[in-house]
């Protein structure tokens, strides 16, 4: 809270004694103003596991309306889906503390790991023709399709296990902080679910919506799955030619250029402020080569794409230290897939240990 003007233009003149009153004024109200975190209820604590969803509310009644008047759905066919529909507080709990939000050198050992390596390595020669005719038709190198593969669902063997309806209702009705994207979403998954012949209360995924191999939210799904198999579905759940293809288009699209870098080291120190200011706005903050080169004194390889590139802040321990690497328009293409700068910085050293061995892992 910004102190009062008398204190900022005359404070050289203000009596000691009302000074430390106002001080003591301004640090209580701002104290009331803003609770601590933890006084603060999660999602999960205001609500009771199986509770039913309220579909006579306001915002199921509006949600209803689009799907009966956009969509053509009839009354009969929503209440019958939605009429059992019952909230699921572990999706709650799990969505106030997902794993991006964990320092990097406790998120990286989840997903580098010798299995996960030497899997994508002996599925690399198993699809090898595969892999390389969907490089050629959309421009992205096979070590990051499989890293993006692994990390999302260990090479299809981890689905999500949680029914997808439910996940979505929950997230709608009862996680306030997302409440409009998971509107959308669950349209989307109704959407698909009749483009592709699917029973909405079959599927299951994981307790942020996502679904399949890829998982894909459902709006991902819509945009970006392929059919690359040629038998008429878009099939992210157990057609690999499909899962490798729709990860491969959702990169192309987000501006994935062949070829180019993905990322750079320069150095466990910032040389500029203007290299400060672009790693604190994450995955907005642009700088360009130029400027990097200059405030590190290093020389960076040029790209063929945008020549704007992140900063990318990675934690190396607890004491602290930190390293940072450039990000190129390759690796924003991944932040597209998902916004954590921690999630691509995993699926590149990932796609680097299936591509060239296992080597030390970085710290």
């Amino acid at each position: 809270m910004p102190l009062p003007r008398l204190l900022r233009h005359n404070t050289l003149f203000f009596p000691l004694h009302l000074l430390a009153a106002l001080l003591l004024a301004v640090a209580t109200a701002g104290a009331a103003s803003a609770p601590p975190d933890e006084a603060r209820p999660l999602a999960a604590d205001l609500v009771r596991d199986g509770q039913p969803i309220d579909i006579s509310s306001p915002r199921y009644r509006g949600l209803f309306k689009e799907l009966r008047l956009r969509h053509g759905f009839t009354e009969a066919e929503l209440l019958q889906l939605f009429s059992r529909t019952r909230i699921k507080r572990r999706v709650l709990e799990l969505m106030d503390r997902q794993w991006e939000a964990r320092p990097y050198y406790e998120y990286y050992p989840r997903f580098l790991t010798r299995e996960t390596i030497r899997q994508g390595q002996w599925l690399a020669e198993k699809h090898r023709a595969l892999l390389a005719a969907v490089e050629e038709r959309y421009g992205v190198e096979p070590a990051y399709l499989l890293a993006i593969w692994g990390i999302e669902s260990r090479y299809g063997r981890h689905k999500g296990a949680f029914n997808l309806f439910d996940t979505l209702n929950t997230l709608f009705d009862a996680y306030p902080r997302r409440r409009s994207f998971y509107r959308k979403q669950l349209v989307q998954f109704l959407l698909l679910c009749r483009e592709n012949g699917v029973d909405p209360l079959s599927v299951t995924g994981s307790y942020g919506g996502a679904f399949g191999q890829t998982q894909f939210i459902p709006s991902s799904f819509r945009a970006y799955a392929v059919d690359f198999d040629g038998d008429g579905r878009r099939d992210v759940w157990g057609s690999v030619p499909d899962v490798l293809a729709s990860i491969a288009n959702y990169l192309a699209r987000f501006g994935w250029t062949h070829g180019d870098p993905v990322y750079v080291e320069i150095g466990d120190t910032l040389g500029s402020q203007e290299l400060v200011a672009a790693w604190r706005k994450g995955r907005k903050g642009f700088v360009s080569r130029a400027q990097i080169e200059a405030a590190q004194e290093i020389e960076l390889p040029p790209a063929k794409g945008d020549d704007k590139l992140t900063i990318v802040g990675l934690e190396r321990d607890r004491g602290g230290a930190m390293r940072f690497v450039a990000g190129y328009p390759n690796f924003q293409a991944i932040t597209a897939w998902n916004h954590s700068n921690r999630y691509a910085m995993a699926v590149a050293e990932l796609a680097e240990r299936i591509r060239d061995g296992e080597g030390g892992l970085k710290k």
